[in-house]
């Protein structure tokens, strides 16, 4: 082959290799612009461009999987329950109910965790200041994984995330193993200040006490349209189904709730008619456990309620 020939063929060669170097050099930002992709709880499709470092938890019940995953959190909502040590020092950006937007984006976050059905008003505040924002829904244990993992992820944690999930179902499995065989029938009271409800499976403490075995009376309850996890309370209804155990969570003070509901027992004969009033087993639900969603805390949930109908069997749990 002439020497023509090879500097033609070395010349094609360059050519080709500048091209696929010029190639590369075009899709190698679009690949670093996506960090993680995620999928909210109302179907919002997220992406975010790089690892969070200035967090807004909307809600305290995300606190705990965040802190497990080493996430840092430079804003949370103020609640005289559900938050932990580590995060009484983080800046408050008002009540769960009555979040100040102002304050979150003065934080300047690079990520909000919205709370659904509360906050989701707040999306096109944050979006249109170019903030970042998940709308998350945490009620069931199913729903406490999933953000373990999710959080994991936003965190580049992912072995702690899956090493924290690993820890809680054996504790969960392991309270499940000691119930007793039979299907107890309970009712779920949730008392304010203001009415009575009934709880549904969907709520937390529906769903614990379904997991470990327990019959909602009111399972089949036609939903409420402002909480699709509740059902209208009737005492007439509650008379008919008999429940073996009732089951109180509240919002409000617990003591002047206590004492209404001890008022009701005493002077309402339909009241103290009920099986589980006469065997004394009205049960009031710790609201650092059950008003908010406990988080990593959720086998402390599930042993609560399980020792308060088996002291017998749980005599030896915390």
């Amino acid at each position: 082959m002439s020497k023509y020939k090879w500097l033609m063929v070395l010349l094609s060669l360059c050519v080709c290799l500048l091209a696929a170097a010029c190639t590369s050099t075009k899709t190698s930002p679009e690949a670093s612009a996506q960090y993680l992709t995620i999928q909210d709880d109302v179907n919002r499709t997220v992406v975010l461009t790089k690892k969070p470092e200035r967090i807004v938890a909307l809600s305290t019940s995300f606190l705990e999987p965040l802190g497990a995953v080493k996430a840092n959190i430079v804003g949370r909502v103020s609640s005289k329950t559900g938050v932990p040590e580590f995060a009484e020092p983080i800046e408050e950006v008002g009540a769960f109910y009555q979040v100040n937007i102002e304050k979150v984006i003065a934080l300047q976050p690079d990520l909000v965790i919205a709370f659904k059905g509360v906050n989701d008003k707040f999306v096109p505040i944050l979006e249109s200041n170019h903030i970042p924002v998940i709308v998350l829904q945490m009620k069931t244990y199913e729903d406490v994984k999933a953000k373990i993992k999710l959080f994991a992820s936003i965190t580049g944690e992912v072995q702690k995330g899956d090493d924290l999930i690993k820890s809680m179902d054996d504790s969960v499995e392991a309270i499940k193993a000691k119930m007793p065989s039979e299907h107890k029938k309970v009712a779920i009271l949730h008392s304010t200040a203001q009415n009575v409800t009934v709880e549904l499976d969907g709520s937390i403490a529906g769903s614990i006490a379904k997991s470990l075995g327990f019959m909602n009376v009111a399972a089949t309850g036609q939903p409420l349209e402002k909480d699709p996890d509740a059902t209208p309370y009737s005492l007439e209804t509650l008379v008919e189904q008999d429940p073996d155990i009732i089951f109180v969570t509240s919002m409000g003070k617990m003591d002047e709730i206590k004492k209404s509901m001890s008022a009701n027992v005493e002077n309402n004969p339909a009241w103290s008619s009920l099986r589980a009033v006469k065997n004394k087993q009205l049960y009031f639900l710790p609201q650092n456990l059950f008003l908010l969603n406990p988080g990593v805390d959720y086998p402390n949930a599930v042993e609560t309620m399980a020792k308060l109908v088996y002291p017998e069997v749980f005599k030896d749990a915390k």
